[in-house]
């Protein structure tokens, strides 16, 4: 058969009669409203007062700290502004430690030991900094600070856009959360961040309703009760 007729065939066919067109018109409105069901799930959980700047963010024991890739093995520019914005909240008595949660599932890559040595770089005390090595995505990291670390209040620090997903997973968890929003440029990169929470959504609600540990729940650990136990500095 020759290839146009092939391409004919594959090429999609719209409804002829007026019935057929509302059908599919329906049936479009009605996919475009179940994919746009997880963002609205998002925002009805998650309160706009609970999403502060570091000036404003209220006091908590601890900043949670999500991974966001490292470029040469140092922290990517929007990971690096994450910890700029837990450094802040450390030195000004926001909290008294932090969890650095990441990927280090490969060799060579290790994101929670490159954000400890980032924030050391900025004046925060190396027994006041906690790595989770395992918080390989959003879910991971609120399960497991909950879980293996033992986290019931804290501040999550994340971009603007990805803020709301991380409250509302890490509230399933079981955290108290307040969010840490830190705004960035409206460029190309913060748009298809941007983008990227639409199926990120679908996940996070999936992760909530059906998925009830983390992939990598593991024994609990008291390093962040240590870390915590300090004297105030």
């Amino acid at each position: 058969m020759a290839r146009g007729t092939w391409l004919r065939r594959l090429r999609p066919r719209l409804p002829r009669t007026r019935r057929g067109r509302r059908r599919a018109l329906r049936l479009a409105v009605l996919v475009c409203s179940l994919a746009l069901l997880p963002s609205a799930w998002l925002f009805a959980t998650t309160d706009g007062q609970r999403i502060r700047t570091p000036a404003d963010a209220p006091a908590a024991p601890v900043a949670v700290v999500f991974g966001a890739g490292l470029w040469d093995g140092e922290p990517s520019p929007y990971l690096a502004h994450r910890l700029d914005a837990a450094a802040r909240l450390y030195h000004d008595g926001k909290v008294r430690a932090l969890l650095v949660t990441g990927d280090n599932s490969v060799h060579g890559y290790n994101e929670p030991d490159a954000m400890r040595d980032y924030l050391t770089g900025r004046g925060v005390p190396a027994d006041r900094i906690v790595a989770d090595y395992a918080g390989f995505d959003t879910w991971d990291s609120c399960a497991r600070a909950h879980d293996v670390f033992g986290v019931r209040r804290a501040l999550l620090v994340s971009q603007d856009y990805h803020i709301r997903r991380a409250l509302a997973l890490c509230r399933a968890a079981g955290i108290d959360a307040w969010g840490v929003a830190v705004r960035e440029p409206r460029d190309s990169i913060w748009l298809y961040g941007s983008l990227r929470e639409v199926p990120g959504a679908a996940k996070a609600a999936f992760e909530a309703f059906f998925t009830p540990s983390a992939r990598f729940p593991g024994p609990p650990e008291t390093s962040l009760e240590t870390a915590l136990s300090g004297p105030d500095r």
